[in-house]
């Protein structure tokens, strides 16, 4: 099993492909939840004396990760597929192969030819021996061909595995935002702090990881990502703490 994951690995390059849309899309999912998570967190703040039920915000933030995660399957799924499906007709003309109307003429040539020896009395198989024969390979080698290859395994493998983590990364992203709500009946500010802290620090792992697989500078990742995150909280101050 490992060597055939090297192997798929090495023909379609699909660990760093998967590794760059789980990072992309964890962030993408804890700064959804983090919206989400201002927006009660503003009404709090104007009703300070009225605590928020833990209910409220996990079905709202469950709610959103479990959309993330279909919407990230299904989508990056049928878009790989498509892609895979585009790329196996351009090579299937590249390399001559029949289509379905060709196929069609073949099986109307046949039957004309049949027809046409019946009428003249001719054996069925003494008549264009050499174009029969030669459909007749054609036919063969296209059946052949339908047998998937390894670049085409490798292809589907990536397709599905692309798709899993494009899914779960930002339901993974979305649920690390909300785990304080789950051991409190009532949110108040100490609770809301306690998840904004857990986006950062979280942020901030993402933010090495990425300047180490990058080895690019470690604190320029950190800061664009952080200036991403404080750039939600103040857009969304402004606009709904108005």
């Amino acid at each position: 099993m490992l060597k055939k994951l090297k192997t798929y690995n090495e023909i379609t390059g699909f660990a760093p492909i998967a590794r760059r849309y789980f990072v992309n899309n964890f962030y993408d999912g804890m700064l959804t939840i983090l919206g989400i998570l201002l927006g009660f967190f503003i009404f709090l703040i104007r009703n300070p004396s009225q605590p928020i039920p833990s209910t409220y915000v996990l079905l709202t933030g469950l709610g959103t990760s479990i959309s993330m995660l279909i919407s990230g399957v299904s989508g990056s799924y049928l878009s790989e597929k498509a892609e895979q499906k585009k790329g196996r007709k351009e090579l299937d003309r590249a390399m001559g192969k029949l289509n379905d109307d060709e196929e069609k003429s073949i099986d109307e040539f046949e039957k004309e030819s049949e027809e046409i020896q019946k009428a003249m009395v001719i054996p069925v198989n003494n008549l264009h021996k050499n174009t029969k024969k030669r459909f007749s390979l054609k036919r063969k080698e296209k059946k052949q061909m339908k047998v998937k290859t390894l670049h085409e395994k490798a292809d589907t493998f990536t397709g599905i595995i692309v798709s899993i983590v494009n899914g779960i990364s930002p339901f993974l992203g979305g649920l690390v935002a909300i785990i304080p709500f789950f051991f409190v009946r009532e949110a108040g500010m100490s609770i809301f702090i306690i998840s904004f802290s857990i986006i950062f620090i979280c942020i901030i792992f993402l933010g090495i990881f990425l300047g180490v697989i990058s080895e690019d500078s470690i604190l320029k990742n950190i800061l664009q990502m952080v200036g991403a995150f404080s750039l939600t909280i103040i857009i969304t101050f402004l606009v709904l703490g108005g």
